[in-house]
């Protein structure tokens, strides 16, 4: 009984030992860092609701941005018909894994709500305590902050994307949706315009372009910019901020500037407010300009505050009947004094003014696209991103991204978010004044003249030593045409350093001369192949270096360029070489190969040389032709081969030109 006893006793004590050690094995676990941080992503709804501001046709989702959060296990909801104005059916959510429901059910069974647009008040009552990711611009729209705020609500605001951090242009919805609507006031100026945006010369007379005046050169405005200048308008931009001039200039507009200089680059990349100094010479500039342009198409906006006028009445009444105004900023107020919100206008003088705020909606198809790329692509980041675990929420504020956007957080206020820390105060080095010693001005005079004089003790030594006459007469033609070449190649413009390249690499065929030598003088099989094979590889090279010269050359080529007649420079080019062969043929007169040799490479030198400027590199590539062309018929001409060889030396140059092509 005893033993029984104390081995039940022992029994008991291990089996709460082994209890107390997998309690403690538990706890390890659940206290370990390896618990991600976050709500699954299977265990959250997002909802899509559709838009019902008024003329807003887009969507905050499209079917393929529901398959991106679909896939890692969010659960997603889309009203019916949310997607119908931007031409994506509830068939077409449905295929990639959403279900469509009713309005309530969007807003009652979603913990995520994606939007385009603010929420109404009433829609913001059904958000509840629940998240929302739209715009939201909390300065204009406290009154529904507010409201969000006591309903213990989470929010964030599109509009408040950090644009300074890089990885932040894949969320930055303002940007994409400026682009479009650059785009668009573009194609509704020229819908509303009474000519081609292109100026044409026809049999009935001619078109003048449009001159396009683009006010504002962020996002909107160069996408406008480019899309004016693609349409062959004559293109002007200004803008506050200086550094925005080669952007415009980049694209082909050009940057109009003010006759007083300040500075208008504000935080985050938009335009601060000017002075009055400024204000007043930019609206001189801009009367001027009224009196030239046919549309003015204005982007100008200062976050938070109304749109400032840069365009008065005044303005537009200098400016020409059928001239048209659009005006991106009409939403905040309009950048046109004569801008009606929504509307279009007709003013006493014949100006159309366009005041349209749905220009993105116009294209809903691509602006829903692009928008639903950003906002779902933020919310994927919305935690992995600094958690590094996949398919998990989390809000960190140590995300710049979440943290900028952050607006309400369980009905506590976040915004505006903290400004980040200045970057640390680097103390310079004192750096030592370097006592420069005085210049030498006889050290460069020192060497030159040591250089000319090793160069002349170099000469005159070989002159010393040089075997015959014929060494002394090759050795000059040697350093001569030495010295003329640099001379010649150094005067040549960058721009035409590929076109050098083909003239030299086809006057270079000339070796095909020595080839004809040995074939005019060959003893054996064997020369004469080396020579034929020398004569039709080089004539690859003269042939293809000239084509491809004039490839060359014609793309410099613009189409109001005078016509040319290079083809006269035939004419005493064939002349020379007939003048050439009857003399040569009479045998009169024995020095004209030598002088024909001598014409030969003088032209050779010009068509090098001709490639110094745009003007003369195409009569530099005839002269390299006829040069060349005058050394085959000297060499010619001094050999005086047979019938037999002259046919084999023409068949071989045949065969070489014709591979050259």
């Amino acid at each position: 009984m005893t033993t029984m006893l104390r081995y039940g006793v022992i029994s008991s004590t291990k089996s709460l030992w082994r209890r107390y050690c997998g309690l403690q094995s538990s706890f390890r676990c659940l206290s370990s860092s390896d618990v991600p941080k976050g709500i699954p992503y299977d265990k959250l709804t997002v909802g899509i609701p559709k838009e019902d501001f008024p003329l807003e046709k887009r969507v905050a989702a499209t079917p393929e941005s529901v398959e991106r959060l679909v896939t890692p296990g969010f659960k997603v909801l889309v009203e019916s018909d949310a997607g119908s104005n931007a031409y994506f059916s509830n068939a077409d959510y449905e295929s990639k894994g959403a279900t469509v429901v009713s309005k309530d059910e969007v807003w009652k069974k979603s913990d995520i709500i994606l939007k385009l647009r603010p929420p109404s008040p009433k829609e913001a009552a059904a958000l509840e305590n629940r998240t929302i990711i739209s715009f939201l611009w909390p300065n204009q729209n406290k009154e529904l902050v507010q409201q969000m705020e006591k309903q213990g609500a989470t929010a964030f605001a599109m509009d408040c994307i950090p644009r300074t951090l890089s990885r932040g242009q894949t969320y930055d919805a303002l940007s994409s949706q400026a682009n479009i609507a650059g785009y668009r006031a573009v194609l509704e100026g020229a819908n509303e315009f009474g000519r081609f945006f292109a100026g044409q010369m026809t049999a009935a007379g001619k078109v003048p372009p449009a001159k396009v005046l683009v006010l504002g050169t962020g996002v909107a405005g160069l996408a406008a910019i480019q899309t004016a200048k693609n349409m062959g308008a004559v293109v002007r931009a200004f803008d506050v901020r200086p550094v925005t001039k080669e952007q415009v200039e980049a694209m082909g507009g050009h940057f109009l500037e003010v006759d007083f200089q300040e500075d208008g680059s504000g935080a985050g990349g938009y335009a601060k407010e000017m002075s009055k100094e400024w204000h007043a010479a930019a609206a001189k500039m801009l009367s001027k300009q009224c009196e030239e342009v046919d549309i003015i198409i204005t982007t100008a906006l200062i976050p938070g505050r109304a749109a400032p006028v840069m365009i008065t009445k005044d303005m537009v009444a200098k400016m020409k009947s059928g001239s048209v105004t659009v005006d991106l900023a009409a939403e905040t107020g309009g950048n046109v004094e004569t801008t009606v919100r929504d509307q279009k206008i007709v003013t006493d003088n014949g100006v159309t003014c366009l005041g349209y705020t749905d220009l993105p909606s116009r294209l809903p198809t691509t602006s829903s696209s692009l928008y639903s790329n950003n906002i779902s692509k933020f919310l994927l980041s919305i935690g992995p991103q600094t958690t590094h675990e996949k398919g998990y929420y989390y809000i960190d504020h140590e995300d710049e991204a979440v943290r900028g956007m952050l607006v309400l957080e369980n009905g506590k206020m976040m915004y505006p978010a903290p400004l980040p820390p200045p970057p640390p105060v680097v103390e310079k080095e004192e750096v030592k004044e370097v006592v420069l010693p005085p210049p030498d001005y006889r050290a460069p005079y020192i060497e030159g003249a040591k250089r000319a004089g090793y160069l002349s003790a170099s000469i005159l030594g070989l002159g010393m030593v040089a075997p015959n006459p014929a060494f002394a007469g090759m050795f000059t033609t040697f350093a001569l045409s030495n010295v003329i070449g640099v001379q010649v190649v150094l005067g040549v413009s960058h721009a035409l350093h590929s076109p050098l390249m083909a003239v030299t690499n086809a006057i270079s065929g000339t070796t095909a001369l020595g080839g004809m030598h040995l074939m005019a003088h060959s003893t054996t099989p064997a020369v004469w192949t080396l020579g034929a094979l020398a004569t039709t590889l080089s004539t690859v090279n003269i042939v293809g270096g000239f084509i491809v010269t004039t490839k060359m050359l014609d793309m410099f080529k613009r189409p109001d360029d005078p016509p040319e007649f290079y083809h006269l420079y035939g004419i005493p080019a064939a002349a020379s070489l007939g003048i050439y062969g009857i003399a040569s043929m009479t045998g009169k007169y024995p020095e004209i190969d030598t002088f024909a040799g001598t014409l030969s490479g003088l032209l050779c030198i010009g068509g090098i040389g001709g490639l110094a400027s745009q003007k003369t590199a195409r009569l530099g590539a005839v002269s390299g032709q006829v040069g060349v062309a005058m050394g085959v018929a000297s060499t010619l001409g001094h050999l005086h081969p047979s019938f037999g060889t002259t046919a084999q030396i023409a068949a071989l140059m045949g065969i070489g030109g014709a591979a050259g092509r």
